[in-house]
């Protein structure tokens, strides 16, 4: 059997199809797994990382204003269409998979020109314009929210799965966590991160939150700032004289996300769709500040999803200051019984099996 499946441009595609082809892999013994990407997206180092195959077409983003950029995206856009094409007929797939990104648009396109079974997954609520210009062409699209209804026409083809959040993030023990980390069973632990990248206002709000909070003995605080930040917030804590005290944790960033996150009582994050599931898998409370430089404003939308349950607190980016932050968690310090709702809330919104479910309605759409 041989899956082709293409996803690109940032880690919320491209994590979301190496776990499904991970799974795949599991489960289907001699099994052929292909990645299509683009050169300058993430997946040309995550795919390889991961052990698989990448192959590499040419196709650029539409900008939303027309401009002397929207030629050359037509242009890329044909040449992709080409690359697919020639990858498709070369590699002869059995099954085609989408997880978002305007590179998979050329692949499962042609794919399904070529009446090749086709699959999209959607991660967020709102879903990207690739996705659903695809919709309207494969055989099956699965979703993570139920929300995400409301955005697709083609009702019989949608299957809610959830998103696939790796194992480290499932079933993890508070405890095993501090003590590996050196990190005391009975202090408040708030960890803060804005994504692989990092997030500017996050870093720099959370700078002066950190200064307020350094040498307390009850709380400790967790910044990854993510490379493009790091050195800056080093500068701007130097620049006040501030020295790290014992309880205050400043990382460029974390390779083992899963086992800081299971350290943590309360999470401040962005609203991507991969970042909440695994918060939601560890039955995280958390507070969320959605990017609002994203498309189509997605990760408030997806942050809604947590707020109205009430397994998160909703802080638009524009109201995200030092005070405001130590405000909350202060409330939350003093009151233990609203974070055990939290939690519970979170969990219950939960999908830890989202990967075999996706698996799942694979298996089905081959054997069908």
């Amino acid at each position: 059997m041989k899956v082709l499946i293409s996803g690109g441009g940032t880690g919320g595609h491209i994590y979301p199809a190496i776990a499904i082809a991970n799974k795949i892999r599991e489960e289907i013994k001699g099994v052929e797994i292909l990645f299509v990407g683009t050169e300058k997206g993430l997946e040309s180092q995550l795919v390889p990382k991961a052990g698989y195959k990448l192959e590499i077409i040419t196709i650029r983003g539409f900008k939303r204003k027309l401009s002397i950029d929207t030629i050359f995206s037509i242009k890329d856009l044909f040449l992709g269409i080409k690359d697919a094409a020639k990858i498709i007929k070369k590699f002869k797939p059995d099954l085609v998979i989408g997880t978002g990104g305007y590179v998979c648009g050329p692949v499962v396109f042609i794919a399904s020109l070529l009446n090749i079974k086709t699959i999209i997954h959607e991660q967020n609520v709102v879903p990207g314009m690739t996705n659903k210009i695809l919709s309207k062409f494969v055989d099956k699209i699965l979703v993570s929210f139920e929300e995400s209804k409301d955005y697709f026409y083609n009702s019989n083809k949608i299957v809610v799965t959830g998103n696939p959040v790796r194992k480290d993030f499932i079933d993890v023990n508070k405890h095993a966590c501090r003590k590996a980390l050196g990190i005391a069973d009975d202090s408040f632990v708030v960890m803060a991160f804005g994504g692989s990248r990092g997030a500017k206002k996050i870093n720099e709000t959370m700078a002066e939150v950190l200064m307020k909070f350094n040498g307390r003995k009850d709380i400790y605080m967790i910044l990854i700032t993510g490379s493009n930040h790091y050195k800056n917030i080093l500068e701007m804590l130097n620049k006040h004289n501030f020295k790290l005290k014992d309880n205050i944790r400043v990382m460029e960033y974390a390779y083992d996300m899963a086992m800081y996150m299971g350290a943590s009582d309360l999470v401040m994050c962005r609203a991507g769709a991969i970042t909440l599931a695994e918060v939601t898998a560890m039955g995280l409370p958390t507070i969320l500040i959605p990017s609002p430089y994203v498309a189509n404003n997605h990760q408030e939308y997806n942050a809604k999803v947590l707020e109205k349950t009430g397994a998160a607190v909703l802080l638009p980016e524009k109201e995200l200051t030092s005070k405001n932050i130590i405000n909350l968690v202060n409330v939350f310090l003093n009151d233990k019984n609203r974070l055990k709702e939290m939690e519970a809330k979170s969990k219950e919104l939960a999908k830890p099996n989202a990967t075999d479910m996706i698996y799942t309605n694979i298996l089905n759409l081959i054997r069908s």
